[in-house]
């Protein structure tokens, strides 16, 4: 039992903060799915990658540096001979390598069942993409946002000819509590360094993570599609996604050490809303421990969410045919 279990009851799911993402997923037979999972060379992501393919998934391994992609895919080769690994070259902070990386997966790939958008900077000093965007909104929001709709065909047709749902997964976290709604319509805004603030920043993003995955929900129940889309956070785990704040300081990791998971609990959360038969048919919501929980008010706002949705098309546009 981990500490945040002791003050709650015991959990719907069955699950809770101490679980790792090999119990959350076992006696799932995931074989013949194919799965998508950003940022998978480190941390909770390389975790989850391991997981799935531990269950039989075909696992994508997109990689801005492919060096690292393929020696993540080396060792775990090492300790499972028979998983199924391909890395292929992607920067999220790129419109043109998105759609590079969208079109030859949807050439070269039959079949999309899972995509984990997990891929995130946290709290870096400020600077703007290749296209121009503050960097943390670029690659942690509006590139899984162009990826998501790249890939989303593929999703809905692998649904309608398996009749096996698709599975849209944003990993938020609980730091979009620190952002304002307010903040995420508008270039100006996100763009204004001397407003900067990068954990405020790192926030903005993962609200609108979640915002994202409400709004896609919306949408692909309407159109009737056979795919959901959720958002979680994986709880506080000390990977390299610190490297660029204050958390390294002795002082705070060690007051929040009582409250930190493994990589293999952080990887939990992930692995339960990708691949656990309880959520079928479970779409628009937030989890954490493997469990549903309620975000802000602000992450529930459909109203906003339907502008970010708005905003982000747009933006892309833009960037896409610049005058």
């Amino acid at each position: 039992m981990g500490l945040w279990d002791l003050f709650s009851r015991t959990p719907a799911s069955g699950f809770g903060s101490s679980s790792t993402a090999e119990q959350v997923t076992e006696g799932i037979d995931a074989t013949g799915l194919t799965a998508i999972v950003t940022g998978a060379t480190s941390g909770i992501g390389k975790e989850t990658a391991r997981v799935l393919a531990l269950r039989g998934a075909n696992v994508i391994i997109p990689s801005r540096n492919l060096e690292s992609g393929l020696k993540m895919k080396e060792a775990l080769l090492k300790e499972q001979p028979n998983a199924k690994l391909e890395v292929m070259e992607l920067d999220l902070a790129s419109i043109n390598s998105l759609t590079s990386f969208a079109r030859s997966f949807n050439s070269s790939h039959q079949r999309l069942n899972i995509l984990i958008n997990n891929a995130a900077i946290m709290g870096c000093p400020f600077q703007l993409s290749k296209d121009g965007i503050e960097l943390q909104f670029a690659t942690n929001h509006l590139g899984h946002f162009l990826l998501t709709n790249l890939l989303l065909d593929k999703l809905k047709a692998t649904s309608k000819s398996t009749g096996i749902e698709g599975r849209i997964v944003n990993v938020s976290s609980i730091a979009h509590r620190y952002a304002k709604a307010s903040t995420l319509i508008g270039l100006d805004t996100i763009n204004d360094s001397s407003k900067y603030k990068p954990i405020v920043a790192y926030g903005r993003s993962k609200l609108a993570n979640i915002l994202h995955a409400n709004e896609l929900s919306k949408q692909l129940q309407e159109e009737g599609a056979n795919v959901t889309a959720n958002s979680l956070h994986p709880g506080f785990i000390p990977t390299n996604i610190t490297r660029y704040t204050q958390l390294r300081a002795n002082l705070l990791m060690l007051l929040l050490k009582p409250f930190a998971k493994s990589i293999a609990q952080g990887a939990s959360t992930t692995c339960y809303v990708s691949l656990h038969p309880n959520l079928n048919g479970v779409t628009g919501k937030y989890f954490a421990n493997c469990n549903e929980k309620q975000p802000s008010s602000q992450a529930r706002d459909k109203d906003v969410g339907g502008k970010l949705w708005d905003f982000s098309q747009d933006l892309i546009k833009k960037l896409n045919n610049p005058k």
